[in-house]
């Protein structure tokens, strides 16, 4: 992967899924490529040819805010494209390749313990740094030191998981790709894209479609569980304060449905160990 050149593909990207129709410039020619031009996207955010090449070529990487503005409304992006944009575009916010060992707030830990719905800590890369036993009752993988990405692509028991599961990683990846942004590129980044998409071509054809998400909108995901059957769960993000961009991921279902019944009963269940399963 282009370690430092994350916007630059995704401006690739996402011009060509415009097309000169619809922004007027249709009657131009035969196209060898499907979308836009580098020179109509630069026509369009009123910027010259050879700046935008600059910025696909990742010879400027930082823009002002006003030309990633201009550029989201070239492409049509919308309200999520264009958050995704603009953090791809603003200087990374801390120096994610130091490689240092980022710690949950000791609060944070305690919560996430007293909880009785699976709850569990990750940072922006998805590794998980903190469950609680219930959470580990849903999934063995949902355990300090593995990554979500790994172990939903890679590990066939964490797929089986999932009664949709083509949903869950088409949102998993679009997630990742969004919480990463900040970072643009970093080390960590880095070795996961290019080890699942050397292993993996599910994940490597999601990664190179570009899609984001909004981290607050997210379906409901379906379980299918051995020990409990199916259980559709809602999922709540939470940013935990502090400069590691790590997440508080909590599921949970109505009091009184089936799938809460499924909750309390996974609760009540003797709990597996995290060190009973392998890695």
């Amino acid at each position: 992967m282009h370690r430092n050149n994350l916007l630059g593909a995704y401006l690739r990207t996402c011009r060509g899924r415009v097309s000169p129709d619809a922004v007027g410039l249709e009657g131009l020619g035969p196209r060898r490529v499907a979308g836009l031009r580098r020179e109509e996207v630069a026509l369009l955010a009123g910027i010259s040819a050879n700046y935008y090449l600059r910025l696909e070529q990742g010879r400027d990487r930082h823009p002002s805010e006003q030309v990633l503005e201009s550029l989201a409304r070239a492409l049509r992006l919308g309200p999520t494209e264009t958050a995704h944009l603009r953090a791809l575009g603003r200087p990374p916010t801390s120096h994610v390749d130091d490689a240092r060992l980022v710690a949950v707030p000791a609060s944070v830990g305690r919560l996430v313990e007293t909880l009785d719905l699976p709850a569990f800590v990750q940072d922006a890369h998805l590794d998980v740094l903190a469950s609680n036993a219930v959470a580990r009752a849903l999934s063995p993988a949902l355990r300090p030191g593995r990554n979500r990405l790994l172990s939903v692509f890679l590990d066939p028991d964490e797929r089986a998981l999932f009664a949709d599961w083509e949903l869950v990683a088409d949102h998993l990846v679009a997630s990742f790709r969004t919480s990463i942004a900040a970072g643009a590129g970093d080390q960590r980044t880095s070795e996961l894209v290019d080890a699942l998409s050397a292993r993996d071509t599910r994940f490597r054809e999601r990664w190179e479609g570009h899609a984001v998400v909004n981290m607050v909108d997210r379906p409901p995901v379906r379980f299918a569980h051995p020990l409990v059957g199916e259980l559709t769960l809602t999922r709540d993000n939470l940013a935990i304060d502090g400069p590691d961009a790590l997440r508080l991921v909590i599921y949970h279902a109505v009091p009184g449905s089936e799938d809460h019944d499924g909750l309390v009963r996974l609760r009540n269940a003797e709990p597996k160990s995290p060190c009973d399963s392998g890695s």
